[in-house]
Formats: structure tokens, C-alpha cells, sequence
């Protein structure tokens, strides 16, 4: 079982010390969310210079919104930080609901679901080399692999859930332990259906605050705030893990249900959790 980070949005420049800190300790990943109408550093931009100021660990969008985004710059940004960071970078990508960052972009959010699909065959035709069109050459650099770096889909309706079968790659879970088994077996059943060789990776995410009350508090503000949009604040705060037991508990069981592995995903700016939550999964 592997362990990342999701860094907290709060402070862009305080990320550097996060990302070192992480890169010297046990944890495998560094995971960063996505938003456009919304105070949060842009994932490609901030992970980009992540990898410059670390050396093994990998660097992960959790997910990023690939329909506001135009596709084939979109596939030479990634390919770009897959070569610069030696293949440490994972592109988490899934379609949003927000509709004013859709807004904001200018794109339809009635159909992002299917843009996203037309998103990925233009990426994988751009990264494996070819040309983009009669008239239009090929777009480098080329990533590490033909397919491109490791792609994760989250999302938790039947569409979303089958791209990893069609697709390839694997599952970011932002659910908890306790109905996290029915998507996972949903995701291995795509897999299989569409006849993969192998099995999905399967990543699981949990949002941990681990400090003094004043850390909690400024955590679950933060947190509220990101869910706000959606009504549902209050039970994304209620599912905050804040004691060593809890979290260690909620790896078990991810652990237990075949996750490869587990994001402790963080809300509070101390950088010092992450000193924290090395002692609590060594």
C-alpha cells in the first residue's frame, strides 16, 4: 500500500516546503486539485514547479478538469511535464460540475462529459507522434510512453467509471471506505469487459487534518468553503479524519478492499502535518 498527499490550495507558496518535506519522507505522491472560478494555483503550472524542487516523488492532478481546457495544448503541457519530471507526473482527469468555472471557460457543461472523451483521443493521437491533420504536423515533445503518462479517471456515474475500462489506466476514488468497494468492483468490471490485460489501478483519497484545534478548525473551514457549491459541505466535513487512529483505520480498509493506494488529502496550511502524518503510516 502506497501513501501519497493531496497539498492544501490556501497558500501556493508554501507548497514548495510541502513538496520537499513529502519527497524526503515515506509518502509516494503529491496530489493537487483543480478549480478556475476559485482562489487555487493551476495544477499544471504549480506541479511543474513542484518537480523541480523534488526528485522522487510523483506529482498527481486530483483530477484535473480537462474540459475547460483545449486539447492539444492541454497534451503538450502534460507531455512536457512527463519528459521534464523523468515520468513522476500522473494526470488525474475528470469532467467538474461547477457550473461557473464551465462559465468562466466557455465551454457547454451539458456536454462535458462527451468533450472529455473527444479530449482524450486528440491527446493520445498527439502523444503518440502522429500528425495532427492533412494540413498540421506533429505536436512534440513526445511523452516517456506513446500512450502518454498514467492517466486516473475520477468520477462516480457509470459513464465515468467505464473510462478506465475504454481508457486504460485507472480509478482516483474520492469516496469512503464504506461504498468504496461497489465503485471499485464497478471499475474492475470495465476493465475486464473491455478486455484489459492486468488490473485498474485503483487509487483511494481521504481528507485528514492532523494538529492542534486551531489547525482543525482552519481545515474544516477551508474544506466547507471548497464544498459549499454543492450543498453537501456539512457530510464532507463529517467524513474529515483528525486522529492518528482514524486515518491509520481508513488506510486499513482501502488496504483491505484492494487499493493500490490511499491520499491523505489535506485542508490546513501547516506544513508541519506532513511531518505528522509520516509518523502515522511509518
Amino acid at each position: 500500500m502506497h501513501v501519497g498527499l493531496g497539498l492544501p490550495i490556501s497558500d501556493p507558496v508554501a507548497l514548495l516546503d510541502w513538496a520537499r518535506r513529502a519527497d524526503a519522507g515515506p509518502f509516494s505522491t503529491l496530489g493537487l486539485l483543480d478549480r478556475l472560478v476559485y482562489d487555487n494555483p493551476e495544477p499544471l503550472v504549480a506541479l511543474a514547479l513542484l518537480a523541480g524542487a523534488t526528485s522522487r516523488i510523483k506529482l498527481q492532478t486530483e483530477v484535473l478538469i480537462a474540459p475547460l481546457r483545449e486539447p492539444t495544448l492541454l497534451a503538450k503541457q502534460v507531455a512536457t511535464l512527463d519528459r521534464m519530471s523523468g515520468g513522476r507526473f500522473v494526470l488525474g482527469l475528470g469532467v467538474g460540475g461547477r457550473a461557473d468555472d464551465h462559465l468562466a471557460s466557455g465551454t457547454d457543461l451539458h456536454t462535458r462529459g462527451r468533450r472529455l472523451d473527444e479530449q482524450l483521443e486528440i491527446m493520445r493521437r498527439v502523444w503518440s507522434g502522429q500528425p495532427y491533420g492533412p494540413d498540421c504536423g506533429p505536436i512534440g515533445p513526445a511523452p516517456l510512453l506513446p500512450d502518454g503518462p498514467e492517466v486516473l479517471f475520477g468520477g462516480f456515474q457509470p459513464p465515468a467509471l467505464d473510462r478506465v475500462g475504454r481508457w486504460g489506466g485507472g480509478f482516483l476514488a474520492a469516496a469512503p471506505a464504506a461504498w468504496a468497494g461497489r465503485l471499485f468492483d464497478t471499475v474492475r468490471k470495465s476493465w475486464a469487459d473491455h478486455g484489459r490485460s492486468g488490473a485498474p489501478r485503483i487509487v483511494a483519497q481521504v481528507n485528514v487534518a492532523l494538529g492542534d484545534r486551531n489547525l482543525i478548525d482552519e481545515a474544516r473551514a477551508s474544506m466547507g468553503g471548497y464544498y459549499e457549491f454543492s450543498g453537501r459541505a456539512d457530510y464532507m466535513l463529517d467524513g474529515m479524519l483528525t486522529t492518528p487512529g482514524a486515518i491509520r483505520s481508513a488506510i486499513e480498509q482501502f488496504d483491505d478492499l484492494g487499493a493500490d493506494e490511499v491520499m491523505l488529502y489535506c485542508y490546513g496550511g501547516d506544513a508541519g502535518q506532513v511531518d505528522r502524518l509520516a509518523d502515522v503510516i511509518a
